[in-house]
C-alpha cells in the first residue's frame, strides 16, 4: 500500500492479537478523537447511510489545498472508525484523499472482515463523505 499513515496504523494494529483487543483499541482511538462543538453536530454535517450518528467536518487550507477533517459519533465503536478514517484523510490534498481505498485499508488493519454489514456500510458512507469533500475542493467548491 506504500502509504506511511497506513503503513503505521498497520503496525499498530499488528501488535493485537485477536478482535477483541482490535475492537478495544478502535474504541480507544475513538476516545482519544476531540469532540465536535454543539455549533458543528448539526444536520449538513451528519454522515447519511450510517445507523448511528455521525457528524464530519472539514476545512480546506487556503494556501496549501490540504484538505482537515473532524468527526464525532454517538457510538463508540464507529467512533473509533472515524479516529482511523480521520487520520488516514486529514491533512492531505484533495487527490491523494480520493486515491485513497478505505476499504482496503480496514482490511489492511485486520478490521474489514470483522465489522458487521452495518458498519461496514457506515465505514462506507464516511469514506464517501471524504471523497466528496475532496472532489468539491477539486472543483473549488468550499469543503
Amino acid at each position: 500500500m506504500n502509504d506511511p499513515r497506513l503503513e503505521k496504523l498497520i503496525e499498530e494494529f499488528s501488535f493485537l492479537d485477536d478482535w477483541e483487543e482490535r475492537y478495544r483499541y478502535v474504541i480507544d482511538l475513538g476516545r482519544a478523537l476531540p469532540p465536535l462543538a454543539e455549533t458543528e453536530r448539526v444536520e449538513v454535517a451528519k454522515v447519511r447511510g450510517c445507523a448511528s450518528q455521525v457528524w464530519l467536518v472539514s476545512a480546506t487550507t487556503p494556501d496549501t489545498g490540504l484538505v482537515e477533517f473532524r468527526g464525532q459519533s454517538d457510538a463508540a465503536i464507529v467512533q473509533g472508525l472515524l479516529a482511523i478514517l480521520v487520520r488516514m484523510y486529514s491533512g492531505r490534498s484533495p487527490a491523494e484523499i480520493l486515491a485513497l481505498d478505505a476499504q482496503a485499508a480496514f482490511q489492511a488493519l485486520g478490521l474489514g472482515d470483522a465489522l458487521t454489514p452495518q458498519r461496514s456500510n457506515g465505514l462506507k458512507a464516511m469514506a464517501q463523505r471524504m471523497h466528496d469533500v475532496a472532489r468539491d475542493a477539486l472543483a473549488g467548491s468550499p469543503a
